[in-house]
Formats: structure tokens, C-alpha cells, sequence
């Protein structure tokens, strides 16, 4: 039924009480034994995983997922037996566990989304696998069998979410259920096979207390955001890539009582709002006639028509940004969305780019007025050299002069150095200005300690 049996050959282990003797050279190994051996286990664990597809039907199980692991366990520790093959222990359990990963999960990719330490994991191809942890990249020992094996796991992660990635949508974004960000491109735009990047969000999301142990906010700034949210003030967080602005929008939301009515939108679900009334919108691309598609921007018209106290967007990167300044300017303050900008002054130019894209001609001076009435309050984080993330400004819309949007930086972070070994150090400072929305704070309910605000060192890095 499973076909000719098949023994695999592991390598002799070397003895290590035995010298060679000096008159005859150590004989080489040969540099194409361990590759074999991998092949061959390859080779067996796909003939499994055949043997086990046609010898089960998964729609007839019945139980949890844990239950059902169970069961299929099982059958490949049955199927094994068949094989009679000469493997160890250790060997034969990682082969089952591969198994049902294959079976259940997203096969090589299971062994790293199980490491919480791991931030992203970059797929080049079916051979090239690297990880970033604690701030750098490393390349990992995984691998997958062909480009055909990676394509099986990317079309298991996008169909999951009701998303397609095929020769007519070669690029798709998509989720994980633990509600990391996937981003895949395959042949022919990706030249040396299938590449995928997975934005992981660990199971212990970073809170506010994590912040502040890690240096990367202070109580002060934290308890000033907190005002502001309960205050209803619209607030843009700025931030280039990787740099941590999806978590900071998460943490940000945690202040909204739980009271309002939110509405989110997102290209790929990654908030995760604990408040209970929440409506979560998500865009659709266009089916494989082209049709369909579902912008944010789409989302964000309607939206209005939902009755929100609040509109959060994940990010605006295009005409949809006319629309959230004037969403922020007719009645829904407490609005929360993010961009990409390098810093709080470059997030106005950025502004004025994307309103462009909405195929309106409006003067400068209108979309400056448009952004100073309508956001007031820039949180920029940003992602320092040596992989460490911080909230280093928060800076407060004034208002318009002339024709020039006036601003004041409330918290800085200044950049003292950088370590021999390329990590960043530096402090977190009150500027001593302060605030123009103090009022509108203590009308709100918050009572806000003006000492913050005095100049001053809030927290310095240690420097290893």
C-alpha cells in the first residue's frame, strides 16, 4: 500500500579515542555526505506525508486542534514503523513533529513563529531563510524543499484570509492568526524564487510598563499621551519602517475608554483594540477580473455613515489621507492614524504629497490649514542604530503663520553616542515649553502635572 520500503543511512559517528596514524593521511569526508543525508530525510518525510494524505481524510476528524494532533500523531508513529527506517529517537520525533507541521501549520515555518524572540523573519527564496532578534539579522538553517514547497506555504497563508497570490496578483499582503503582518511576492517579479516577510507580534504584546523598562518613553510622556487621548486631540504617529509605529497606535488606543464607539481600518488586520465596541474594517483587493477592490480610502467614506467616536486607520500612505483630515475636522476628534516620515517636520511634506494623490488641486496653503486645524499632536518612534526602538519626539501643531504650519517640540530625544559595538545611546528630555492644549487637557477631566514640562534629563541610556 506505501510502496518499497526504504532504510535511511545515517553517517557513522567518528571515533574520537583514535588518532590516525602520521604515516597515512585522515581520509576526507566527503562533502556531499550531509546534504544526502538530508535529502534522504527529506525524501522520507514527503513519502510520510503522501502516505499519510492518502490513508486519512481530515474532514472526518473530529476534536480540537490539540486533539486531533493527537490522533494524526498516531498514524505517522504507525506509518514510521512501516518504513522501518534507521533512525534514532531524536530523529524520528523531529521527523513526526515535521510531519504534522506539514500537516497543521506552515511546515518550516513553525519552528521560528514558535520563538518569541524572533521580530521578522525574511524568506529569500526556498533556500535562504534569515531572522532578525534583538536588532540584527541572522541566517537560520531553514529551509525549504523547492520553490513549489514555499508557494504551498504562502497560497496556505493567504487563502486563509480570502486573499490569492498567483501569476495574475503576484504581490499580496496578508495576516497571520496571531495577527502578524505577511508580505509575499513570487515569480516572475521575484527572479530567484518565491520571497516572503513576516512583521512578527509576539504572543505578550509590548505594554506601556515595557516602555518604560526598556527606556524607550518615560511615565511623564506617557501619562501627557494619555491626556491627550482622553482629551479627544488627533493624534499622528511618524515613523519610518520597522520602527515601531503599529505597536505604538496599539498602545495609544489602550487609552480610549471603553465607553466610545471605534471604527478601524487596515490593508491587513494588525490592531488589536481591547476596548468592546469596536467594528474592524479591513481592504479588499481586486478579484482575478480586476474587480472589487476595496480602498481604504472606500472604507473611510463609509466609515462616516457608521456613527464612530473614533476612527483609527493602520496607515495612510495615499489620497485616503484627505479624507482623515477632513473626518478629524468635521466632528471626529480622538482620531488616531499613522504615516511613514523621518521626523514631525517631514510628516507635514508627506502630508501635502498624499493629499495630492487624491486628484484634487489644491493650493498648499489649503492643505497646510486643512493639517494645522485638524491634527494636533505628532508622536514620532523611531528605530535607532543597533536595533533599539524609542519614542524620541512629541511635538504639538500650533497653528498656521503666514503660510508655514508652526510646531513645538514638548519631549525630545537627543543622541549622546553610539557604542563599539553600533548601539545607540542618548537621553529623553522635556524641552520646557509648554503645552498649548493644557486647558483643553484640565477641561477634559486630566489632571496633568504642569512639572513635567519643566526642562529637564527624564532618563538617560546606560552605556555598556
Amino acid at each position: 500500500m506505501f510502496g518499497k520500503r526504504n532504510t535511511v543511512q545515517l553517517p557513522p559517528a567518528p571515533n574520537k579515542t583514535e588518532r590516525p596514524q602520521e604515516s597515512a593521511p585522515a581520509t576526507p569526508k566527503r562533502p556531499n555526505a550531509a546534504p544526502e543525508k538530508q535529502d534522504q530525510f527529506s525524501e522520507l518525510k514527503q513519502r510520510l506525508h503522501r502516505n499519510l494524505v492518502d490513508q486519512i481524510d481530515m474532514t472526518r476528524l473530529i476534536g480540537d486542534e490539540e486533539e486531533l494532533r493527537g490522533q494524526v500523531r498516531e498514524i505517522v508513529e504507525g506509518l514510521c514503523e512501516q518504513e522501518n527506517t534507521l533512525l534514532n529517537y531524536n530523529e524520528r520525533q523531529r521527523l513526526i513533529g515535521e510531519v504534522l507541521d506539514e500537516t497543521f501549520g506552515l511546515g518550516p515555518l513553525e519552528v521560528l513563529l514558535a520563538d518569541n524572540s524572533i521580530s521578522d523573519i525574511l524568506i529569500n527564496g526556498p533556500k535562504q531563510v534569515y531572522v532578525e532578534r534583538g536588532g540584527n539579522l541572522e541566517l537560520t538553517e531553514v529551509k525549504f524543499r523547492d520553490n513549489g514547497h514555499l508557494m504551498h506555504v504562502i497560497d496556505k497563508i493567504v487563502s486563509s484570509v480570502g486573499r490569492r497570490c498567483d501569476e495574475t496578483s503576484p504581490m499580496v499582503d496578508a495576516r497571520l492568526q496571531d495577527g502578524s503582518r505577511v508580505n509575499a511576492v513570487i515569480p516572475p517579479l521575484a527572479l530567484d524564487g518565491a520571497s516572503m516577510s513576516i512583521r512578527r507580534f509576539g504572543a505578550d504584546p509590548l505594554t506601556w510598563d515595557d516602555y518604560i523598562r526598556f527606556k524607550s518613553c518615560t511615565p511623564e510622556i506617557r501619562d501627557f499621551l494619555e491626556a491627550c487621548v482622553i482629551a479627544h486631540m488627533n493624534i499622528l504617529i511618524v515613523g519610518g519602517t520597522g520602527s515601531g509605529k503599529t505597536t505604538l497606535l496599539n498602545n495609544l488606543s489602550s487609552f480610549i475608554p471603553g465607553s466610545d464607539r471605534i471604527v478601524t481600518m487596515e490593508d491587513a488586520a494588525e490592531l488589536r483594540l481591547r476596548q468592546p465596541h469596536v467594528v474592524r474594517l479591513e481592504s479588499r483587493p481586486p478579484n482575478i477580473e480586476g474587480k472589487g477592490r476595496i480602498s481604504i480610502r472606500d472604507l473611510l467614506v463609509n466609515s462616516l455613515r457608521m456613527r464612530p467616536d473614533r476612527i483609527v486607520v493602520g496607515e495612510c500612505r495615499g489620497p485616503e489621507t484627505l479624507d482623515m483630515l477632513q473626518a478629524m475636522n468635521t466632528g471626529h476628534d480622538g482620531s488616531l492614524t499613522t504615516i511613514h516620515a523621518n521626523s514631525t517636520r517631514d510628516a507635514v511634506q508627506r502630508v501635502e504629497t498624499m493629499v495630492m494623490m487624491a486628484g484634487f488641486e489644491l493650493p498648499l496653503r489649503a492643505i497646510r490649514q486643512q493639517f494645522a486645524s485638524a491634527i494636533h499632536l505628532l508622536v514620532q518612534a523611531q528605530r535607532l542604530p543597533g536595533g533599539l526602538r524609542k519614542i524620541v519626539g512629541v511635538t504639538e501643531v500650533q497653528g498656521m503663520e503666514g503660510d508655514i504650519v508652526t510646531m513645538q517640540d514638548i519631549f525630545q530625544f537627543e543622541q549622546l553616542g553610539t557604542t563599539p559595538k553600533g548601539k545607540a545611546y542618548g537621553q529623553l528630555i522635556s524641552t520646557g515649553l509648554r503645552p498649548m492644549c493644557l486647558e483643553r487637557l484640565q477641561a477634559a477631566g486630566c489632571n496633568v502635572d504642569t512639572g513635567m514640562f519643566e526642562r529637564r534629563t527624564l532618563v538617560r541610556d546606560e552605556v555598556d
